[in-house]
């Protein structure tokens, strides 16, 4: 979820247009990111032999996804939070108070989204995670960077101390050793296409509403455990959406030439790795234990350095080449209304795949999913420049804003 699109001011005389519309883009990619979630069992989204297939074609979705978009993404909107919250730090008689004001209040909302539509909410780790922020809130950009580094490194050191175990209980089978088929179980149970774990999916898939809501409050606590796992990785992007801000790429104070000198170097130091981490999951026919490794340890720094390379080419687009044509100022729009399109994104998902809408769930292929997201992507594009020449906010940046003053402001037309 974009953060600066939630956090920044409404008037527009304020905002950066290229960071707008890069806001657009990074709500247009959890589109991309979500709807294997909504549409297939959970662990199809780390590895399409658990659903959907394995075919010339599915591979090649699988592999583009998971190159280009998984995770990605997800970076880029931890960025655009804490770039937002940088600006918002900056203003207001109590920015600190209003800040922590913002983030209950967005935990709540994060918090009821996950109820009632998408067991995967991020909002709730960003509302978590901003609670550190202020405390970084004058740190220099460098200091920004370097702390950003070393909460990936600790991150990594940990999750790769128990993916390396995993990684050698692999390399033992793939060498004819003996092993306990037990924990061949347990790995395929976790991450993986286990008869029992793909049916308990089929199970949600197909409770109702109702049904829904009352298991998923039962789950409260265990959530707690999704959100803590989270932290590091989605602090150490918001801290460099922060060093991003405050040296003036996000600013858009950047010259072109040297925002696509940063996107360059990022690609290159991420997209060779990401390309060998794919094809060694390719390679061992989707061994459950390589393709969760990959997916969840190794891939991790260089998802965030990726996101990087994005904000920095789109920087360079909406503030140069592109900066006034009518795509950036579609994708501005959409991206001002960055919380509305998220949470629209879910409940048009919802409508499409659960049993309360259509009841696609587990009907459609890889391909068919990607296809759907034109659905909600659409109405985006479609819909929010048209909302903003009408009023001034999203219904729901209204409520957030509403709810974090503790009073339902009004909900204002734009002026004439």
């Amino acid at each position: 979820m974009s953060g600066s699109a939630l956090a920044s001011p409404p008037d527009p005389r304020q905002r950066v247009t290229a960071l707008d519309a890069l806001r657009g883009v990074a709500v247009i990619g959890i589109a991309v990111m979500n709807v294997i979630a909504f549409s297939m069992p959970a662990n199809a989204y780390l590895n399409p032999a658990v659903w959907g297939g394995t075919g010339p074609l599915e591979t090649t979705l699988w592999t583009a996804s998971y190159v280009l978009v998984e995770d990605k993404f997800r970076a880029l909107f931890a960025m655009m939070f804490g770039a937002g919250v940088a600006i918002l730090l900056g203003k207001g008689e109590h920015p600190a108070r209003a800040h922590y004001a913002r983030m209950a209040a967005l935990l709540a909302i994060g918090m009821t989204h996950a109820v009632l539509l998408a067991s995967n909410d991020v909002l709730r780790i960003y509302a978590v995670a901003g609670l550190l922020l202020p405390l970084a809130a004058r740190w220099p950009a460098r200091r920004l960077v370097w702390a950003a580094v070393l909460l990936v490194a600790g991150q990594l050191a940990v999750s790769g101390w128990y993916a390396w175990g995993w990684l050698d209980f692999w390399y033992q089978r793939a060498s004819g050793a003996l092993v306990d088929p037990a924990w061949i179980e347990v790995a395929e149970r976790t991450y993986g296409g286990h008869p029992d774990t793909t049916a308990a999916a089929f199970a949600r898939g197909e409770e109702g509403f109702a049904e829904r809501i009352v298991r998923r409050i039962e789950t409260l606590p265990a959530q707690a455990n999704y959100i803590i796992a989270s932290l590091p990785s989605a602090l150490a992007a918001m801290l460099l959406g922060m060093a991003f801000w405050r040296n003036g790429l996000l600013a858009g104070e950047w010259q072109a030439d040297r925002a696509l000198r940063l996107a360059r170097t990022c690609a290159l130091a991420s997209l060779p790795v990401l390309v060998v981490l794919a094809a060694w999951s390719i390679l061992s026919g989707f061994d459950v234990i390589v393709t969760a490794a990959n997916a969840i340890v190794w891939s991790a720094p260089f998802d965030i350095v990726l996101g990087v390379a994005y904000a920095a080419l789109a920087m360079a687009l909406f503030g140069g080449a592109l900066n006034d044509s009518r795509a950036t100022r579609v994708l501005a729009a959409t991206g001002r209304l960055a919380l509305t399109n998220y949470l629209a994104t879910s409940l048009i998902f919802s409508a499409l795949f659960a049993s309360w809408g259509l009841g696609l769930f587990g009907e459609v292929s890889r391909g068919q999913a990607l296809l759907l997201t034109l659905v909600p992507i659409t109405a985006m594009l479609l819909c929010s420049a048209p909302w903003l020449a009408r009023f001034r906010q999203g219904p729901m940046e209204w409520l957030w804003r509403s709810m974090s003053a503790a009073r339902l402001q009004p909900f204002r037309r734009r002026q004439a």
